[in-house]
């Protein structure tokens, strides 16, 4: 059988919080960002996934201040 091959490659990004707090190397599919709307789109999938953290954790993420490519 033929498999197809996906494209499974992640850029990391560094989250600053309205409120301060930040978070590092969170993982966007590479598929979704450049292009026209550049890294826009990632902040749509990390709300989604600050979602599904406070649900899980019962602490819910304020919003989203900046997005910046991790430097390493």
């Amino acid at each position: 059988a033929i498999r197809k091959r996906t494209d499974s490659s992640f850029i990391a990004l560094d989250i600053v919080y309205e409120d301060g707090t930040r978070s590092s190397h969170r993982r966007v599919p590479a598929r979704v960002l450049g292009g026209l709307d550049g890294d826009e789109p990632a902040t749509a999938i990390l709300e989604a996934q600050d979602r599904d953290i406070g649900v899980a954790s019962g602490r819910a993420r304020g919003p989203i201040k900046s997005i910046a490519r991790s430097s390493r």
